[in-house]
């Protein structure tokens, strides 16, 4: 049998969507490190532009659009690449599985799972969504939506790590740049094409738009999480002293069972508290973060802001930007405060209880960060 034919015969197995998907969720998982990585940066930009390319070349050939042959420019490709057409779709969805696995890695690690959960929802359902959307490759309109969607997640991340500056306006460049490549896609798509109405590559690219705007909504609503911030740890402490570069954090033991406890929760006592965070941030990124603290009396009720600090950051440490707020007297109920950023996009989140001193005292743990 003819290697070609091979080929074919093997692409038609209904298990292949699949293997493509995690071949490139697996890809992502063993090259990815760190979210301003230049090597990971420069791989989800190869991700992008493939893609595009892919996208132009399927909608160019697609004999759909009402022209049989391919005409002369982008849409005439010569041999090998007009042979390779019926393996678009796979080459596709590997570039998808790929880029929305890196970003649910990515987001993961900003995502709050609190407000931000809606847009992290949406990653993890386009991801695992992805392995099903083969027969569905060839609706263009699907094709520049999800093109804008991956353009505009990669934008949120990479201006803030490119610039150094992370703010509304930031983001907003970021959603006037993913319009302007998906026109420039769909732009590619229709020149020098005959088309059925005028209006025909505007209604292609208005379901792409549409999603920008609403995306643009989830981010005054506080629904994106602030990438690419992320907290690396937190909790809450009696006492803390730094020395020779490092943290030296004081809490009380738990019982014999909890090897896990890492701080205090429940704080028992009126204090005072320290709540400790480390905040992970691109080495170019300086900004300023704030911790919230927010009170409740009792379950049931609604957590009332009893302070709001601010602290200066600077990125580069794997670990995480170090820093503290403190709180001189606490009352018995349910505390916590939220790492956010000025726009009040939850970073992460301290909570704990403080309960009334009462029995014997309890011997202090000390952990170092």
């Amino acid at each position: 049998m003819p290697l070609t034919s091979m080929i074919r015969a093997a692409l038609s197995k209904p298990y292949l969507p699949a293997v493509f998907f995690f071949s490139g969720v697996t890809f992502d998982s063993l090259t990815l490190t760190r979210i301003d990585g230049l090597l990971d940066n420069l791989i989800l930009l190869l991700y992008l532009s493939l893609l595009g390319a892919l996208i132009v070349l399927t909608a160019r050939m697609d004999t759909r659009m009402g022209v049989e042959t391919p005409p002369a420019g982008l849409g005439g490709v010569p041999g090998l690449v007009a042979r390779a057409q019926p393996y678009y779709p796979y080459a596709i969805q590997f570039l998808l599985g790929g880029l929305f696995s890196a970003y649910t890695i990515f987001y993961l690690q900003s995502a709050s799972l609190t407000e931000t959960a809606v847009f992290f929802g949406v990653l993890v359902a386009l991801l695992v969504g992805n392995e099903f959307l083969q027969d569905r490759l060839s609706n263009l309109r699907l094709l520049v939506s999800l093109y804008a969607l991956v353009v505009l997640s990669f934008f949120t991340f990479f201006l803030p790590v490119l610039t150094g500056f992370m703010n509304t306006w930031v983001f907003l460049v970021g959603a006037g740049l993913s319009v302007a490549v998906t026109l420039k896609v769909v732009e590619l798509i229709y020149q020098g094409r005959p088309t059925a109405s005028r209006w025909e590559p505007a209604l292609s690219v208005l379901p792409a738009i549409g999603l920008i705007v609403v995306l643009v909504g989830f981010y005054f609503l506080n629904w994106i999480p602030p990438v690419p911030l992320s907290m690396k740890f937190g909790g809450a402490y009696r006492q803390i002293a730094k020395a020779d570069g490092a943290y030296r954090l004081t809490f009380e033991e738990g019982d014999w069972y909890q090897h896990w406890k890492r701080s205090d929760d429940p704080f028992r006592g009126t204090g005072p508290v320290h709540c400790f965070t480390a905040v992970f941030a691109p080495v170019n990124l300086h900004t300023t973060i704030y911790h919230r603290w927010q009170y409740r009396p009792a379950a049931g009720r609604n957590f009332s802001t009893t302070d709001r600090v601010a602290l200066a950051i600077s990125g580069g440490r794997e670990g995480g930007y170090r820093g503290y707020t403190l709180k001189q007297r606490v009352m018995p109920g349910d505390w916590r405060v939220d790492a956010e950023t000025a726009e009040g996009r939850i970073i992460g989140r301290v909570s704990f209880r403080v309960e009334e001193p009462g029995g014997e005292a309890r011997a202090l743990a000390t952990i170092t960060y």
